[in-house]
């Protein structure tokens, strides 16, 4: 039984890159997508998110001397290459997907418009949103949350490479010690690192919960689906 009925993933643009220091591991690529196959087959709707870290950061632009602009949109179009890899790989294991952007690109995906990505989901496609919220200075963090939010997500699932929050990085810090649930007003108070403070805001505004829990470990997509204790909860 699936605990939630519509859910958005967001995965960052590195989880992609597995053992790699650049681009895409199509064995982790392969690996995300039948995770997302096995919710799907489960009933859940599934929308995705995912960063472009992989590819170009927009946060490098300002070091390599190019204007903060140009640099986000640079990122924007790395998340829908990113994008393109998932939706091959989720039709590769037998899913319907739809590939939306926040800026036009006719040629390669549909214009972001929710009333078509609720259709979408409702017919059981796997929605995948790319290009952030379409504007600079605003993190796939927040295009996650506005996303969530415009398709009335029950959950954001957060995944990572670490199986939670902790008090401090736990690949840093071998005391940091992991939370199982947090509120919003909590982490903002302990100043942990869950999303960027406006997608973080967005989420405690909207009554959107976080989970935040490991991607990389086989069936814990599944498992948080099902409402096991699996990473760490964060609400109102």
């Amino acid at each position: 039984m699936a605990k939630y009925k519509r859910v958005l993933l967001k995965l960052s643009g590195e989880a992609l890159m597995g053992n790699q220091s650049y681009g895409i591991d199509t064995e982790r690529l392969n690996q995300y997508c039948e995770e997302v196959r096995t919710i799907a087959d489960m009933g859940v709707e599934v929308a995705v998110v995912i960063g472009g870290g992989n590819i170009y950061r927009g946060m490098q632009a300002a070091s390599s001397g190019i204007d903060r602009v140009q640099g986000d949109h640079m990122g924007m179009l790395a998340t829908m290459i990113n994008g393109l890899a998932i939706q091959s790989g989720m039709e590769r294991v037998g899913l319907k997907t739809r590939l939306l952007s926040a800026i036009k690109m006719e040629q390669i995906a549909e214009p972001f418009i929710r009333r078509r990505a609720v259709r979408h989901l409702e017919k059981g496609r796997i929605v995948i949103f790319g290009a952030g919220t379409g504007n600079p200075y605003f993190t796939t963090d927040t295009a996650a949350s506005l996303r969530a939010i415009e398709i009335e997500a029950d959950v954001i699932l957060k995944g990572t490479r670490v199986d939670g929050i902790y008090t401090a990085d736990p690949e840093k810090d071998a005391t940091a010690t992991k939370f199982d649930s947090l509120t919003f007003s909590d982490a903002i108070a302990k100043n942990l690192n869950v999303m960027d403070m406006t997608a973080f805001t967005l989420c405690r505004e909207n009554n959107v919960p976080i989970i935040v829990f490991d991607m990389n470990k086989p069936g814990n997509l599944k498992k948080v689906i099902a409402g096991e204790r699996v990473g760490t909860l964060v609400e109102a």
